[in-house]
This record gives C-alpha cells, structure tokens and sequence, in this order.
C-alpha cells in the first residue's frame, strides 16, 4: 500500500488542526545535482534536476500566523519579527519576511506541510520547502510572480534571513524544473538551459545527516572567496573563481599553497565537468556523463574535502559492479549518492552496492529511483488533494 502524496498529507493535516479546508495548495520538489558542486556561489554552473519527492504547503487565510507540520503535528505560532529559534520554521518565518519586505505577503496565514524529501540527505529540502511556501503565501495574497522571481524571494529567505550561505541553484530547480529535463544554470550569468535527462536516477542515502548554517560547509565558501583574493593578490584578478581555466592551473599551482590551491582546483575543473556533462546529455552520451561523476566526485572527496567514508564506499561499490557513474550529491559531508546504472542491470547494481553498505556499516541504506519532475505548482483547493 502506497502512502498519501504530499498534497493529501497537508490537506487532510490543515483539516484536522485548523478545522477547516486550505484555500490553496503549493508544492516544490527536492533536486539531484548532478555536475556542479560548491560552483553556485563561486560564480559556475551547476546541473540539477527536480526529483518525484515533493514538499506540500497547504494554506489559508488568518488573522496572525501559524504553521503545522506531518512530521510532528505540533501547532507552533509563528512571529516573523522574532529572531530565529534554531527550528523548521524558521524558513517559513523567513519567507514570510521577505515578503513583507516587497510588501507581498497576505496579512496572515495557517500554514500545514507535509514532504516526502528526506531531510539532511542533501538533497534541498529547505528549498523545497521555502518555494512552496512562497507559492503558497503569494497566491494567498492573490499576486502573480513569475517562477524566476519566485526563487529569488526564497533564496533571500534561507540564505539572508534563516542564515544558510547558499547559492542560488536549489531553489531555481524547485521552481522552474521541467519534466524529463535537467537544468544547465550558469549562475555567474544567469542563463537557464533545459537538457534532456532520459531515465532514472538512483539515490542510495549514506543516513549521514548534514547541516549547512555551521560547520565546514561555511568554512569552505569563506577558503574560496579567501583563495579568489589571494589569486588577485599574486596577478589572477577574477571576478569569480569559475572564471579561472583549466590551462591556468599549473600557473595557478604555484601562486597558491594548500589547501586552497585544493578548493580552486575542485571549482576549475568542476565547472569543465559540468559544461560537459550538458553536452553529454543533449547527445545522450551516458557513458561519457557515468565517467564525469565518477571524476566530480574523486574531486569532492580529495580536492574539496567534502565527503565521507558512507559515500566513498558507495560511489566505489558502484564502480565494481559495473554502474556508469556514482559520486556524492549535494553541499556534502554526508547526504545521498546518486548513482547511474544500466537499465538492464540496474536492480542488481543497486543490490549489491547495498549490500556492500550493509556489510559495512551494519544497517540497510534507503535507496530509490526518480525520474526528472516537474517544479513549484499551486492551485486552488477543491473538495480533495490529488
């Protein structure tokens, strides 16, 4: 028997806590980076796609503000004037913020939400999250805002208000994601291609949770911006670091010690894989995509210092038993792997790196398929959730 979708989930949840049925429904998905890690905020591109897993915002119109989630189903008021409390509704709070700030938001709302995006797996549910909420409370105030901008006001709310120093992908592809399609953005320019992407992927999540408001993640965007004024410093002035070549490293090489020779050379030679990798996939060349994941993360793991030993062994499983290509996905320091395998022998590829985990680490891995999805939808709520 299959749980209730998302969109069910919150409806029946408003029900249930608020009494009475949601004026509106919005949803987000998740997202699989592919090629394209730690490039965002360093002026690169990055290679998402929507995944089937989704976030549900329900919500109606009040007086003041309050939210619900399935996870717990505690009623918590929400006060956007508050500072943050270290909790899930913080984002909501933050959205609600930056609405106001372009004088967008409703007077008030009763929020309940419901996702099926594992949290900590890397894999932007905070993203999720705040695009359907923004969505949600957008429609609430009866606006009209374009996708694009829809992302915008929730990127401000998690990385200016919650305090998350993201860049700008996660919430780009929970907003303007296509079906059967991933995303090439180029975010120092801001140029959005949709490329073909046939097939599932597989996710095998390592139960390594990560956060991103502490800790090495901040640590290695404060060594990256160091690192581009160290360059401009020794006569390599760029703007961003992705602006650097390939053929510049050995130059490069001898400017800058570690470990930020080690950051530079990660966001150089990732931004080539990811460019690479659109083309593979508009040629529908699987095998050169499998080989470039395989190298993103070789770099993730020895060049930015962002894995760990969960991953490593998957992505390593995945290489012995014949998939095209594996590697971390996500900020990293755990989350998921995502893996490409060949579609006849993907079952028992996906088996067998599972047992290998299992053996390991004595316990099962989580592991799933999903197909490209669609990005941020809302709509009226009639008799039911479908």
């Amino acid at each position: 028997m299959t749980s209730p979708s998302p969109a069910r989930q919150a409806t029946s949840l408003f029900r249930a806590r608020f009494g009475s049925r949601p004026a509106l429904l919005a949803s987000a998905p998740g997202r699989l980076n592919l090629l394209g890690e730690h490039t965002d905020y360093n002026g690169g591109p990055v290679l998402p796609c929507a995944i089937e897993r989704r976030t549900a915002v329900a919500a109606g119109p009040a007086p003041g503000w309050a939210a619900v989630s399935a996870l717990d189903g505690t009623l918590h008021a929400l006060d956007p004037e508050a500072p943050g409390r270290e909790h899930w509704t913080d984002y909501l709070t933050g959205v609600v913020r930056v609405l106001r700030q372009e004088r967008l938001a409703p007077p008030g709302a009763r929020l309940a939400v419901a996702s099926t995006v594992p949290p900590g797996a890397g894999l932007a549910s905070s993203a999720a999250l705040c695009v359907a909420a923004a969505g949600a409370l957008l429609a609430l105030a009866g606006r009209r805002v374009a996708p694009r901008a829809v992302a915008d006001l929730a990127y401000r709310a998690e990385h200016d208000e919650v305090g998350v120093r993201c860049g700008r992908m996660d919430q780009i592809i929970a907003a303007l994601a296509r079906p059967g399609s991933a995303l090439l953005f180029e975010t120092g320019g801001g140029r959005l291609d949709h490329v073909p992407l046939p097939g599932p992927l597989w996710v095998f999540e390592t139960g390594v949770a990560h956060r991103l408001r502490a800790g090495e993640y901040n640590r290695r965007r404060s060594e990256c911006e160091t690192a581009r004024l160290m360059l401009a410093e020794r006569g390599f002035p760029v703007r961003h670091l992705a602006d650097l070549r390939p053929d510049q490293l050995p130059r490069l090489e001898q400017a800058l010690p570690p470990p930020w020779i080690r950051r530079v050379r990660h966001v150089i030679l990732e931004t080539a894989r990811t460019r690479a990798a659109a083309r593979a996939l508009a040629l529908r060349k699987l095998p050169e995509l499998g080989r470039l994941l395989f190298e993103g993360h070789a770099s993730l793991r020895d060049d930015y210092q962002s894995s760990c030993a969960e991953a490593d062994l998957l992505v390593e499983a995945a290489a012995r038993h014949g998939a095209l290509g594996a590697r971390l996905t996500g900020a990293g320091w755990g989350g998921a792997v995502i893996a490409l395998l060949p579609e006849a022998r993907a079952l028992s590829i996906a088996a067998a790196m599972a047992g290998e985990f299992q053996a390991r680490y004595g316990r099962a891995v989580a592991v799933w398929c999903s197909r490209a999805a669609r990005g941020l939808e809302v709509r009226r709520v009639r008799d039911s959730a479908r």
